[in-house]
């Protein structure tokens, strides 16, 4: 069969989405490529190419030379690191897309996944169940680079004929990668305190309600929309996915049910300024219609694997 080319592998959401396409097409269908000069120990069985996605030619290359004909594209600089250095975090998660476009509009590859995120709402949106079509006017340079990626993708789906499918993650809860620097990042940042020292300082308002997702459910979702009939992607710029959404307070009060001596306090910093622009709560409706979309992952059971998993 085709490869599968990973870009941005070694990321928090790479890691896990190499292992599973892995499991599923096998170690020599699926190649993980990032900038870094050596992959992690858990993708490294199979093959992994140092790649710099700001450089067309060399993606051109590796596309061309190992048969490649799905591209999911992760690289990119996320919401909180972004604002530390948004002219690169622009260049880099603008450029990464019109790379990989360009190589489907020219038949070079047949399909492409480019995750986008809540962050391209803000404040004037809807703040619950926020709609799948509303009001989008990010405030930060992440969220800035989503919505336009995202008309993008459309335009080359219109204009190309572009296979490219795409989400807006809401925040992603793991223990088998590290946060990349997002907004939501608290929500692992507390289990690793929790277990090794037993308190936690958040950097968000005990309040703070945002829409959140354990990985597996991710990933599960990202597989499933590339995996759909064409005709079932009726959406070109990006599909709304909800998971559950809680706020730190509500996370603490249920590990306190696992970890009783565990406390919290809070000192917001500048995130909280983001977070207050992203909804409450989000309606993925259409994904459930279009690709029958279905979380299966509750604060619970969230709750019992991070532990677990960082015990």
């Amino acid at each position: 069969m085709s490869k599968i080319l990973v870009i941005g592998a070694c990321g928090q959401i790479g890691i896990e989405l190499v292992i599973e396409l892995r499991k599923l097409y096998g170690v020599k269908n699926v190649i993980a490529s990032d900038i870094k000069e050596q992959c992690p120990p858990s993708i490294v069985e199979g093959l992994y190419l140092q790649l710099d996605i700001m450089n067309h030619i060399q993606l051109e290359e590796i596309v061309v030379k190992n048969d490649i004909q799905q591209v999911y594209l992760l690289a990119a600089l996320l919401s909180a690191t972004a604002e530390k250095k948004p002219r690169f975090a622009w260049e880099l998660n603008m450029q990464g897309l019109f790379n990989v476009l360009e190589l489907a509009k020219n038949k070079k590859i047949t399909k492409i996944f480019w995750p986008s995120s809540i962050a391209v709402f803000g404040s004037n949106s809807p703040m619950d169940l926020t709609p799948q079509c509303t009001i989008m006017e990010p405030s930060t340079v992440y969220g800035i680079s989503k919505l336009s990626g995202e008309r993008w993708c459309e335009y080359y789906f219109k204009k190309y004929n572009v296979d490219v499918r795409s989400i807006r993650y809401p925040g992603l809860i793991s223990y088998k990668s590290a946060p990349g620097g997002g907004t939501t990042d608290y929500a692992i940042d507390i289990f690793i305190n929790a277990v090794r020292e037993g308190k936690y300082t958040c950097y968000l308002n005990e309040d703070t309600n945002l829409p959140m997702m354990y990985m597996t459910d991710a990933i599960r979702a990202t597989i499933e929309i590339m995996e759909a009939p064409k005709e079932q992607i009726m959406i070109r710029s990006s599909y709304n996915l909800a998971g559950i959404s809680f706020n730190p307070k509500d996370l603490a009060i249920e590990i306190q049910k696992k970890v009783p001596d565990f406390r919290i306090d809070y000192k917001p910093d500048f995130r909280q300024e983001i977070a207050d622009t992203w909804p409450n709560s989000i309606d993925d409706s259409a994904a459930k219609e279009d690709w029958k979309w279905k979380n299966s992952v509750g604060i619970e059971e969230i709750v019992k694997k991070m532990i677990t998993g960082f015990s």
